[in-house]
């Protein structure tokens, strides 16, 4: 067993986006979800419609679209996480694999892919640019990839900084001079900075429509945001969405979602 599959095997992916932070990050997941799949219908059925999620853990994303009438299908690298999915008894067409190797699926298969796991955890330029070009081959012309990134500057003022790790960052080279995580940072998760996603999509050929903060500050203000009622959370949801595509927020984001162009 991977340390990443131990890891999966105890953390709760599942009760994370059903708190208040990883509600605020689902919700806006979702709508932009949605937003591309109506410029993808173009008068298509729902059942027409084909979604590959990589990384889908435990169907927290494909299970609702596939309620939804869409043609979902998953894959999972974690066997844990694919089991709780499979029992759930969705229409989800369920592998187990990564994203590194889609091998199973012929060219140009998918209408929109979601890669919203696999980026959090590879860590060199290599394997993220070979998920990305996989993601690209199995995704037709026209259609939509959305990638998930976990943003270099939550990390540092979160980890470094609030919880006191700055020293020890420095000294042991998990950040370098200009304060960016390096794969000595964490051995499960990845980094990354606007300019790094950018140079990504350049080399995979892929064109921006845009990026998203897909949680903004919620991450930061867990506590506040568990303390306001049900309407004064609502209302930060709508704040949320109403900013959550300014690039002036957009590095400091927990994570990101980058919505992608296919074009072949």
């Amino acid at each position: 067993m991977t340390e990443l599959e131990e890891y999966y095997n105890k953390f709760n992916e599942e009760k994370r986006l059903d708190s208040r932070h990883g509600r605020v990050e689902f919700v806006t997941s979702m709508k932009y979800i949605h937003d591309c799949l109506e410029k993808i219908a173009d008068g298509r059925g729902r059942e027409d419609i084909r979604i590959l999620d990589l990384g889908a853990g435990t169907g927290r994303y494909s299970i609702p679209l596939a309620e939804e009438g869409y043609d979902v299908t998953a894959v999972e690298l974690v066997r844990h996480n694919l089991g709780r999915l499979k029992k759930k008894g969705s229409s989800v067409k369920a592998f187990q694999g990564n994203a590194l190797n889609l091998k199973r699926f012929a060219d140009d298969s998918f209408d929109l892919t979601l890669l919203f796991g696999p980026l959090y955890h590879l860590h060199s330029r290599q394997e993220k640019l070979a998920a990305l070009k996989e993601a690209k081959r199995v995704t037709k012309s026209g259609g939509k990839i959305l990638t998930a990134y976990i943003m270099n500057e939550f990390s540092v003022i979160t980890y470094a900084f609030k919880e006191r790790h700055i020293l020890e960052g420095l000294q042991t080279g998990m950040l370098d001079e200009d304060y960016h995580c390096t794969e000595k940072a964490n051995p499960l998760y990845s980094m990354v900075r606007l300019e790094d996603i950018a140079r990504l999509n350049e080399e995979a050929g892929l064109e921006r429509d845009r990026i998203i903060a897909a949680d903004g500050a919620a991450n930061y203000i867990r506590p506040f945001l568990n303390a306001l009622t049900e309407e004064e959370f609502e209302e930060f949801i709508r704040y949320h969405l109403a900013t959550c595509e300014r690039m002036d927020l957009m590095g400091a984001s927990g994570h990101t979602v980058d919505i992608l162009s296919v074009q072949k």
